[in-house]
């Protein structure tokens, strides 16, 4: 069961690239209206399971607000990022290069930083496990040069592409750690981390609300200062991407829960919610229509075939205590 919460996120975010594409409208749109989703499935959260389960004390903890927000303001640098990657270079192309700059740093950031990996066979299997899904995810990516009709990118777009990709993956790797972090230095205590049990459940349901407010008020920032288009808060486009966000709000709750539970941690946890690549590559190819060659379908299956057999090795560390 627990790893079946693990991967709940790989369909939900491998999704969203396709829903927003579908959706249409700019990054930002995309970003914003992800926001207004989540902030809808953050309050329901917040209302419905941590008051009646955690009480309202532990609801409306400062500290755990002020991380939340922060965190939710990570992600929206990141979510820009990804959104215009997707704009410049394509779903099928942007999603596994994302994909595979997510899983290096937040991984090794769990494993370094937060000192998840305690053991040479954790940390031997760990990076085989990393080396596989982000070989895997490359390979997803690869390009034909002799069929440049189907896949031919104009540089100064594949550049701007790349550029977007490594904001986002900066955004989100904080993103992601940034709510154990914050415990591992101690402005988070053990105490409220691990509730109930030491599942660390309430935790990282309770931080769910608190992100939504800071994902939506880093987008209202970006557009309104940054993009300079503040017309597009309220732009049906926006109002279309709720249902992206929606999507990715419910990924975002398994994947918490599934980092705050010790018995998975958060390298596994990340590692695994990325196989959401595969989604975003195949749903790229046959929802989006973006084209492929027979070589690049070569790959792409290759590709997946490795992401899975590094998600099933990573998603075992926790029994490498030897």
């Amino acid at each position: 069961m627990l790893m079946l919460i693990a991967l709940a996120p790989a369909l939900f975010w491998g999704a969203t690239g396709i829903v927003t594409t579908k959706a249409g409208g700019k990054a930002i749109q995309g970003t914003l209206g992800m926001a207004y989703g989540s902030v809808l499935l953050g309050l329901g959260t917040l209302f419905f399971f941590v008051i009646p389960h955690a009480g309202l004390a532990y609801a409306f903890n400062p500290r755990i607000w002020l991380v939340g927000i922060f965190s939710g303001l990570f992600w929206a640098v990141g979510s820009v990022g990804q959104f215009e990657s997707f704009k410049k270079i394509g779903v099928s192309i942007g999603n596994p290069i994302s994909t595979a700059g997510q899983i290096i740093t937040n991984a090794l950031m769990a494993a370094i930083v937060l000192g998840e990996w305690t053991t040479l066979n954790m940390w031997t299997f760990g990076v085989i496990s990393i080396a596989m899904v982000t070989v895997g995810a490359i390979f997803t990516a690869v390009t034909d040069k002799k069929d440049q009709s189907a896949t031919k990118i104009p540089a100064d777009k594949f550049r701007q592409g790349m550029y977007a990709i490594i904001i986002s993956t900066v955004g989100f790797m904080f993103y992601f750690v940034f709510p154990n972090l914050l415990n591992k230095i101690g402005f988070i205590s053990n105490a409220v981390h691990s509730t109930p049990n030491g599942s660390g459940l309430y935790y990282m349901t309770a931080i769910i609300a608190p992100q939504a407010v800071g994902q939506l008020i880093g987008a209202l920032l970006i557009i309104t200062f940054f993009v300079k288009e503040p017309n597009l808060i309220f732009d049906k486009y926006t109002w279309r991407n709720v249902v992206t966000g929606i999507v990715w709000a419910i990924g975002n709750i398994f994947m918490f829960i599934a980092a705050g539970n010790p018995h998975i941690g958060q390298a596994v946890a990340t590692t695994l919610s990325q196989c959401g690549v595969i989604v975003g590559t195949f749903g790229g190819i046959f929802i989006l229509s973006e084209k492929k060659t027979s070589r690049q379908m070569v790959y792409v299956t290759i590709g997946s075939i490795l992401i899975v057999i590094g998600s099933i090795l990573i998603s075992n560390l926790s029994s490498l205590h030897w």
